[in-house]
Order: C-alpha cells, then structure tokens, then sequence
C-alpha cells in the first residue's frame, strides 16, 4: 500500500514494506529545490513522518529522519567527535544539555548513547521541539527532558548546571548579537570541571563555505559581496534571501578564536584542549579520521601534512568543521 502525502513543495509517496518498515520518495514540485535526500526508509510512524513533513517541508524530510535513524550520519559524527577527547564513562551519571537541539535528533542520540546521563534538550522554536517530542516519545527515552528557550539571547529558568554543554551543528545558525549574549550564558551554565563542546560546525576560515552554499572563498568576502554571490551562484538558495536569513542558515560559520574570545571574560577562562583517543593528538587527525580511507588516499595524505604544518606555523587547524572541546577549570590559578 502506498500513502500520498502533498506539501506546497512536493508531494512524498509513502510505501508500507512487509518488514514494518516505510519506504518514502520525495518529488518537489520545483525542480530547483534543493533536497538533500530524495528517498529514504524509516521505522517512523504516519504521525511522526508528517509531523516532520510540515515542519521541515519534502526538501529536508528523509535528511531529518537519517539524522536520528542512521547510525551513519549525527550518530557517527558524536561518537567520532566527543569519544576522541572523552571517555564513554566520563558521561555516566552526568548532566548533559543539548543546547539547539531542533528537532530532536542529536538529543535522542546522546540520550541512546549515554543511558544513565540525564540529558536536557533545550531549543527556540516551538515547532522543533514538537518533532522532538514525538521522537522521545516514539522511542520511550526516560533519561531526556526538552524545554523551550524564552528568547534567542535567553536560556530557561532554573536550568542549573551541567558537566557537559553540547552544541551539535548549532554554532553557526546563532546571529552575531545571539552569540555575544548567549555563549556566556552556556559558558556559565557549564560546572566547574565540566566543559563546552562544539562540534559540526562550519570553519569561517577553510577555503569552502560548504554548509549553505558550497561557493570557494565566499568565507573571505565581506557581507555585500558574499551576500550578492550566495544568491546569484549557488543552487542552494532562493535568490532573495536577505543577509540575515542567510546568517540564520549558517553561512558565517564560526572561528575558535570567536568562540574563545566570547567565553573569556566570563567566571573562569576556558581552556581548548586537544583530542586524545588513539592516533588522535590533534583536530587534524580527528578530521583526517573522517575521512574515507579507500578514495584519493594520497592526496588526503598530502593534505594533512600541509594542514599539520599550517597549523604548526600559524596555529590554526584549517580543517572544514570545528570540534572543540573546551574546559572550565575546577580552581582558577592565582
């Protein structure tokens, strides 16, 4: 049996398989709409899979549902990501906020992969946080609780504080000035010992903006210029978004230097540590450990020696994506 399901962007053909599972296509209506994923298939019941439709819309419905159900995609990156610097039982009986958490999908995995950890997914838009209740409830997750921030610059009340602050490709949908008020906010929620952690967001220094428009060298343009560019070459905008909408979809990414920069004149100054799991000493390796070992070997190779010496040189890891692990002491040196 076959279900239709028609959205002003498309219309999703929704195939029941015999092994309980649900086949989905994805035909937009604009050939120009930019959709990630046009097939998928899912555990997910009816109920879920348009509620997602309607938040998300066709263009992004099968990107949304692997998020959460493929071991491949959020999973992974976590696990790569938070397990080269930690270990899985720093996590036992610990406090972990999901700040940004969307739709649910990186909640739900912290809470899968760290079941004795209370984890706390707190996120701005009602809509979001919709679909990540239904997945908590779709999956029965006892040790999660989802919560509504007041405002972009706000945290909810009575939030307390946490070993861990995770922020999951949220970084760069933050606008300036939500940045300048929010990260000390985290900053401060984060107990002494305990540590904020950032990772999948887009480098503002690597060569690509890969994330909204996939243009080389449109991180090193001002905002005119890189405005004017995103619309009019990239196939994955609307050609009249204007810049804020554009920074809102992460087109700025985020440097460490910002980042550390806005933590520092809060109750304790942030340390970056490196990753430390095995053949891991840098965040180099950790990208180069990303990547697939089977295709262009060589010239991956070639590149980490180059990214190793720039990084030698000037101090940067000119990797696309930051992971930054950063610590807030226990005592503050006098």
């Amino acid at each position: 049996m076959t279900v239709i399901l028609r959205h002003p962007e498309g219309v999703v053909s929704v195939e029941e398989r015999a092994n309980g599972r649900r086949r989905l296509t994805i035909v937009p209506s604009n050939d120009e709409l930019f959709v990630p994923r046009g097939e998928c298939e899912t555990t997910y019941p009816m109920a879920l899979i348009e509620l997602i439709l309607g938040v998300k819309g066709p263009a992004y419905l099968c990107d949304e549902i692997l998020r959460d159900e493929d071991p491949g995609y959020v999973q992974e990156e976590l696990e790569r990501d938070l397990l080269a610097y930690f270990d899985r039982r720093d996590f036992d009986g610990k406090r972990i906020l999901d700040f940004g958490c969307g739709s649910g999908a990186s909640t739900v995995v912290l809470a899968r992969m760290f079941p004795s950890a209370e984890v706390v997914g707190v996120d701005l838009f009602e809509d979001l946080l919709s679909v990540a209740r239904a997945r908590m409830a779709h999956y029965g997750l006892d040790n999660l609780r989802l919560l509504q921030s007041p405002e972009g610059t706000q945290l909810p009340d009575a939030l307390g504080r946490f070993s861990f602050v995770i922020l999951s490709a949220v970084y760069e949908h933050l606008l300036p000035g939500e940045r300048r008020t929010i990260m000390p906010k985290l900053w401060a929620s984060v107990a002494p010992g305990g540590y904020l952690f950032i990772n999948q967001t887009p480098n503002r220094l690597f060569p690509i903006e890969h994330h909204t428009t996939g243009l080389p060298l449109l991180n090193y343009l001002p905002r005119s210029l890189a405005r004017v560019a995103a619309l009019r070459l990239s196939r994955r905008t609307s050609g009249n978004e204007s810049w804020e909408t554009l920074l809102r979809r992460g087109i700025r990414g985020g440097t460490e230097g910002e980042i550390m920069d806005l933590l520092s004149d809060v109750d304790a100054s942030p340390v970056l540590i490196e990753p430390r799991a095995d053949g891991i000493r840098d965040r180099i390796d950790l990208w180069y450990a990303a990547l697939s070992p089977r295709r262009l070997r060589r010239t991956k190779q070639s590149l980490r020696v180059l990214l190793k010496l720039i990084h030698h040189v000037s101090g940067y890891a000119l990797v696309p994506n930051l992971s930054l692990a950063i610590l807030k002491p226990a005592t503050q040196p006098q």
